[in-house]
């Protein structure tokens, strides 16, 4: 089997690398990632020399070059994406080019390669937000984005299946919660406030640290898309979730572990769509044999260690990187 995955060397994207060789390593996979500042090469220099790897680098807009990548390829599996909100807010034309039409170029390279399976990695922030007595989001949840990232996903998502519905393209579907883990990007609330407090900084917690989302290791989220990929059925959509936590709660957690008090919080502002929660029904996944190998809590320290362990990775990304969230609040006010 020849796999194509796109953004593999993004945060979720290279653990899938990672675990999808370990798991498969008679199988091919090519990592198809345009190097944007959220794609680090360095998080698969242990692959560099392996027969079963090849990277290409290529943006996935340029219909040429996402033609060539895919000759001979059996399943692409596409995380490529601009995910950040914030970043979504200040230039939302750069997420609707990148989520929406380099979604579209990939879809007509697969039906022209006549690939066997096209799985499409979403967010469960299609659905917009729920109250704190709302049924989770399921895959049958009516679409309600509430920012330029969440919509620029939806139209995605909605490419995906019209390409099913009209063309027959074998396709399957993901929408995934808040992912954690090695290799996180440090401008994400993890990782960035692990980082923070590493380096003796404050965390920057917005509002009272009330609004909840639910968490998934990223490695027991490309266990689950590993799943989809063996035995998902063709035209469907698996949601993929973990366990609902307030931001305040993961904060304390964080605190507690590395044995530091509440007095390195910073409360800021709220940024504009702030979504108070977002909480998924996963049963559809559990019945394929999936669930979560640990607790949050467990997977928080070991990522926790991970920074710790492995500051190479994430200090030159932070040095001079602009503050992002707060640029977003004091551009919208």
């Amino acid at each position: 089997m020849k796999i194509l995955v796109t953004g593999g060397a993004g945060f979720i994207g290279s653990n899938f690398i990672h675990y999808y060789l370990n798991a498969h390593p008679e199988d091919q996979v090519v990592n198809f990632d345009v190097l944007t500042y959220a794609g680090h090469i360095e998080s698969l220099k242990d692959l560099e020399g392996n027969p079963s790897y090849r990277f290409i680098k290529g943006d996935i807009t340029d219909a040429q070059a996402v033609k060539d990548a895919m000759q001979g390829v059996d399943w692409v599996v596409h995380f490529a994406a601009e995910s950040h909100v914030d970043r979504s807010i200040i230039d939302p034309m750069q997420f609707v080019k990148t989520n929406v039409l380099g979604t579209a170029v990939l879809l007509d390279a697969a039906l022209s390669n006549k690939v066997k399976r096209f799985h499409h990695i979403s967010t469960d922030e299609v659905f917009g937000q729920l109250g704190e007595s709302d049924a989770p989001f399921k895959e049958t949840t009516p679409y309600s984005p509430r920012t330029p990232y969440s919509a620029s996903k939806a139209g995605s998502d909605h490419l995906v299946r019209a390409y099913f519905e009209t063309y027959n393209l074998p396709i399957t579907i993901s929408n995934c919660s808040n992912n954690f883990g090695p290799f996180h990007d440090p401008e994400k609330l993890i990782p960035r406030f692990i980082t923070n407090l590493l380096e003796g900084k404050k965390v920057p917690l917005m509002g009272k640290g009330e609004n909840i989302r639910d968490w998934v290791y990223v490695y027991d989220h490309n266990k689950a898309v590993d799943i989809i990929l063996q035995k998902g059925v063709i035209g469907e959509t698996y949601c993929i979730g973990g366990e609902e936590k307030t931001n305040l709660e993961v904060t304390k957690k964080i605190l507690e572990i590395l044995g530091l008090g509440e007095d390195r919080l910073e409360f800021v502002e709220h940024r504009l769509g702030h979504d108070l929660r977002y909480a998924i029904d996963d049963s559809k996944i559990k019945a394929l044999g999936w669930s979560p190998e640990k607790s949050f809590e467990e997977r928080l320290e070991e990522t926790i260690n991970w920074f710790k362990e492995n500051e190479w990775w994430w200090k030159p990304l932070k040095k001079d990187r602009p503050n992002v969230d707060r640029s977003a609040q004091k551009s919208y006010g």
